[in-house]
């Protein structure tokens, strides 16, 4: 009887589903250029080994996946099936934007009618992560905040309080002051 009194956890309902969730994180791949190539394919490897945060299985299908991460450039033909994956998704989901090109448009803005200039305009972004391309180690930083953000997250009362999050940006810098640098960049006459 000892021994078992020894073994007993006692913890609430909320944080153990939360644990459990955060830590078998399924993802959805969605790569529509060189971040999918270089970033994602890396990431799989055995170097880098995704299996050490419970996402080692990555879904075909959107029905069985967490989290959808998005790499590369977003054109305007890619909305609705972009769209379409991420509302097939059961809930709660998560989305993670890899790479400049997914986040802001990257380089692809500038003399361009078709590329979205950020993926946040079509579905809601939880966790950024920049870089052309983002190097594994920097995905894996966003695994990281998003099962933080997980287990912060109330499962059983239904609160939304997700903010994306920059997972790979120095101290200092909003989400703010990047939007306004942007349209300052856009709004100059010489790529108008």
């Amino acid at each position: 009887m000892e021994s078992l009194n020894k073994s007993i956890i006692t913890t609430n309902l909320d944080k153990m589903l939360n644990w459990a969730r955060s830590n078998s994180i399924w993802p959805l791949t969605f790569g529509t250029s060189c971040c999918a190539i270089e970033m994602m394919m890396a990431t799989g490897s055995s170097h880098y080994d995704l299996a050490r945060f419970g996402s080692e299985v990555v879904r075909v299908s959107p029905r069985q996946a967490d989290v959808l991460i998005v790499a590369g450039t977003i054109v305007k033909r890619m909305v609705k099936p972009l769209k379409m994956l991420f509302n097939q998704m059961m809930e709660p989901k998560y989305v993670i934007a890899t790479g400049s090109c997914t986040i802001s448009g990257g380089p692809f803005i500038y003399n361009s009618y078709t590329t979205i200039r950020g993926v946040d305009k079509v579905i809601p972004v939880d966790v950024y992560v920049p870089g052309c391309p983002p190097r594994p180690e920097a995905l894996f930083w966003g695994i990281l905040v998003l099962q933080k953000m997980i287990k912060k997250n109330s499962l059983i009362k239904s609160t939304n309080n997700k903010k994306p999050v920059l997972a790979a940006l120095p101290e200092g810098i909003m989400l703010e002051e990047i939007h306004d640098e942007m349209k300052k960049v856009l709004m100059n006459k010489k790529y108008l």
